[in-house]
């Protein structure tokens, strides 16, 4: 095993430890039994995952150098919250029955109704509890952050940043919401919102925040390494991602195959396809792009459209060359040697995931 390897077998198990410790320190407080479901749901949802968001933030913190300090795994554990916040009401947007191969929140408060018989529509109180539970755990994150423990003038320095990640990923998913909407699917369209959606949150502003917290200042050079590095990353980062939607393994990703087109994200890889498909494909694409019903079949005719115009090999060379940027970007920052070995391994880690 690599020393970046053992690293992040440490971060992830840090990160689990933080989580577990602050979700239990709820319990007590909320005092109600009737919001347990609340709670076991957001400790499931939290459970497992790669902690990439955390692995960024710690070593920006170790490149500028920070120690290892148990409240900076804290820290960065809050990213998970913000994460899982997200995914929460990301599911609810594009009713989404699976995350990680278990029922997505709102269909399990959904089943919770049903179960019991109660009054109402079983559906609205999936989909109501679920926004209950994103908002619940975006407001975890923020209380997570601030009790961390991390000296309070490395909180304030970076609290800037903090709060304009947040403001990003909920912009970022209107962005996403008004792209289905209103179809325009240009390639600046689509990578306006892979960075906004995920490049900027997933990668650049936690690098930026373990930065910031060891530093104490918004120094230039920091701005420098997370436009070049984090954003490029970032970006790869959101396009695997959009592959794996189209061309991932459900026993991997733990999504439906295909459940991107049911939901017609307008990715990078549609936006190829759409600028070099013939008459009769880009009518294909058109025509069952974001049908709920799209069944095997039509996943398999919209995939094999998507490889013919080179779409696909066109997105894995944008991932290539985004991650060479990146990689070079890091050979004259001034940050630790270990950080650079290790933010090098992150990025190839985030680019090349197969879930």
């Amino acid at each position: 095993m690599t020393t970046s390897a053992a690293a992040l077998d440490t971060i992830r198990f840090e990160v689990d430890r933080s989580l577990k410790e602050f979700i239990e320190r709820q319990r007590p407080q909320l005092g109600v039994p009737e919001v347990a479901p609340l709670i076991s749901a957001a400790e499931e949802f939290l459970a497992g995952g790669k902690r990439l968001r955390p692995a960024f933030c710690y070593w920006g913190w170790r490149g500028a150098g920070g120690d290892d300090d148990p409240a900076l795994f804290t820290a960065a554990a809050s990213l998970e919250l913000l994460q899982a916040s997200a995914l929460v009401h990301d599911d609810v947007m594009d009713a989404s029955d699976l995350r990680r191969g278990m029922p997505s929140a709102h269909r399990r408060f959904q089943a919770l109704h049903e179960k019991a018989d109660w009054h109402g529509s079983a559906e609205q109180f999936g989909e109501g509890a679920a926004i209950l539970l994103g908002n619940l755990m975006l407001i975890w994150s923020g209380e997570m952050w601030r009790g961390s423990g991390l000296p309070p003038a490395s909180l304030a320095a970076a609290q800037q940043v903090h709060d304009h990640m947040r403001t990003e990923l909920m912009c970022g998913q209107y962005l996403d919401l008004l792209e289905q909407a209103h179809g325009e699917n240009t390639f600046d369209s689509a990578l306006r919102v892979a960075l906004y959606k995920s490049g900027r949150y997933s990668v650049e502003q936690p690098l930026r925040l373990g930065l910031v917290l060891a530093v104490r200042d918004r120094a230039p050079w920091i701005d420098r390494l997370c436009a070049e590095y984090g954003r490029s990353v970032g970006i790869a980062f959101q396009l695997r991602d959009d592959i794996l939607g189209v061309f991932g393994d459900p026993a991997e990703t733990g999504k439906p195959a295909g459940d991107d087109l049911r939901e017609g994200k307008r990715t990078m890889l549609v936006a190829r396809t759409l600028a070099v498909a013939s008459p009769a494909q880009a009518e294909a694409v058109r025509g069952t792009l974001g049908d709920p019903a799209l069944d095997a079949a039509g996943i398999d005719r919209l995939r094999q459209i998507i490889a013919e115009t080179g779409a696909l090999v066109a997105c894995e060379g944008m991932i290539k060359n985004y991650l060479e940027d990146a990689l070079t970007s890091l050979d004259d920052a001034p940050i630790t040697g270990e950080a650079r070995a290790a933010l090098a391994d992150l990025a190839v880690a985030a680019t090349s995931r197969r879930t």
